[in-house]
């Protein structure tokens, strides 16, 4: 952890500049409400072999089946939401050429993309006509070259489960000469291929997705599934893009914006439900929720293999794009956004917070509401609040003296509900643990390695290390990367 906080230590002024500079590119990333022309369409006699069965999932296995973005998120245009200008305005230095380039090149692979068509195929006559796939448009630079291909690739449609190691993802590159390879994801945020031309790799700097109204897929109603289709220009994480100042420049990025959720709701004095008489800008601090903000969005088998690596995936994306990373992410429980709020018909987490919380004025449009990284921290912080008022007194009492360490109790609430803040809670009695003896991570004792994930108990020993027993695998990791991430915000 020592060696992930020293990585993303940056210069003030490297990572204000950077900031402006990406403010530029968050704008050029969106792309727009208005509906792009009806795409081709291909009519194909053939139908393809079907796919390969794939082997049994099992509990523990890591499985990347992503949801369907709503059309309505496509549709919308997020704004507002760039770095602070006032504060980054005066800083005044040269950017490295890397970062610049980088800039550069994503710009550049937008803008091709923009006036790209992608190519729907229809196999099947009659009754029997169906969307073949999900066509796929990526922009590639060749550094050797220097230049630009575009390359069209055909992805399963819906989206299928896919498991990291597994059985490879089923697709078919529709451009001549291109050769790619898999590398994760199925859905609109973090679908990503490898690409090179005979002995020469290609650099992916862009992407062009469809997103399809669920209605219509419903109905099966496939002509117009695809004339009504609203393309996407959105590019997940890739380490061609990747670079240690856009790491430092996610972390600002999200402090700036948790701080600016916590003024909002200060100034409009909107009252904690927890704790009576006191403001909920003061109830939870800034870096609990930037710390969700990267656990939501951080794979749990990503973050097992190499904690640094995943974290900095996610700070990476953030960087880069900044209010419009993760608009696009979408769980397979239909859970979206950069803070994974439910909708559930009007009746999710999103729209309870919204009742509960009038005081945050947050936006009751769902979709939108949920997207915007300002207004769903704001959410977030309501949502916490809500959760700590329905636990135990000694919880609240000891949360109110300690919130960050004592936070991973409304952080278990957050990922699934009251009932695992009560099976974190008996855990702590299994293990003997009070909670003023709650501490912070700190080094695993030399020869006597704790399997983890753990909780870290402070006594006359000093700090050491109690390995969480079983109860609900994806909370005790849930748990686990929120104490290793909370430090990178303070």
């Amino acid at each position: 952890m020592k060696r992930l906080i020293n990585n993303i230590a940056g210069s003030l002024a490297a990572r204000g500049l950077l900031a402006l500079g990406l403010l530029a590119c968050a704008a050029c990333a969106t792309t727009g409400s208005a509906v792009d022309d009806a795409e081709p369409v291909i009519f194909a006699d053939e139908h393809p072999a079907p796919p390969e069965p794939e082997p049994a999932e099992t509990p523990e296995d890591p499985v990347e089946e992503e949801g369907e973005v709503p059309l309505v998120v496509a549709e919308t245009e997020d704004r507002g939401q760039g770095a602070p200008p006032d504060e980054l305005a005066a800083v005044v230095v040269q950017a490295p050429a890397r970062h610049e380039l980088i800039h550069n090149h994503v710009s550049e692979a937008q803008a091709l993309l923009r006036d790209v068509q992608l190519q729907y195929v229809f196999t099947g006559k009659g009754k029997r006509e169906v969307l073949r796939g999900r066509p796929v448009a990526f922009a590639l630079w060749s550094e050797a070259k220097s230049e630009w291909t575009i390359a069209h690739v055909e992805i399963p449609r819906p989206p299928v489960k896919w498991r990291p190691g597994g059985r490879p993802l089923a697709f078919t590159v529709r451009t001549p000469g291109i050769q790619a390879r898999h590398v994760k994801g199925t859905g609109a945020e973090r679908l990503m291929f490898s690409f090179s031309k005979g002995t020469d790799p290609l650099k992916v700097y862009g992407r062009k997705f469809p997103v399809f109204d669920s209605t219509l897929l419903k109905k099966k109603q496939w002509r117009a599934v695809a004339q009504t289709a609203q393309p996407i220009v959105y590019l997940p994480f890739t380490q061609d893009t990747f670079d240690p100042i856009f790491v430092s420049s996610g972390r600002d990025f999200l402090l700036y914006t948790a701080r600016k959720a916590a003024e909002e709701l200060r100034a409009a004095r909107v009252p904690s439900a927890a704790y009576p008489g006191e403001l909920l800008a003061d109830v939870v601090p800034a870096e609990v929720i930037t710390t969700l903000a990267v656990i939501e969005q951080t794979d749990d088998a990503d973050f097992v293999e190499d904690e640094e690596e995943a974290v900095n995936e996610v700070l990476s994306q953030y960087g880069l794009k900044l209010g419009e990373a993760y608009r696009y992410s979408v769980s397979r429980a239909a859970a979206i956004g950069p803070m994974q709020f439910t909708n559930r018909r009007g009746n999710g987490t999103y729209a309870l917070v919204v009742r509960r919380c009038p005081g945050a004025r947050l936006d009751p449009n769902f979709e939108r509401g949920a997207t915007n990284l300002l207004n769903a921290m704001k959410a977030a912080i309501c949502l916490l609040d809500i959760e700590l008022s329905q636990m135990r007194q000694d919880i609240r009492l000891a949360y109110r003296s300690n919130p960050e360490v004592l936070g991973i109790f409304p952080v278990a609430a957050y990922n699934g509900g009251p009932r695992n803040v009560t099976k974190l809670y008996r855990v702590l009695n299994r293990t003997g643990v009070q909670l003023g003896e709650l501490s912070r991570p700190g080094e695993q004792p030399e020869g006597r390695s704790v399997t983890c994930p753990c909780l870290w108990k402070q006594d006359a020993m000093g700090v050491r290390p109690v390995s969480i027993p079983r109860y609900n695998n994806e909370n005790r990791w849930y748990i686990e990367k929120y104490q290793s991430i909370l430090g990178l915000f303070e």
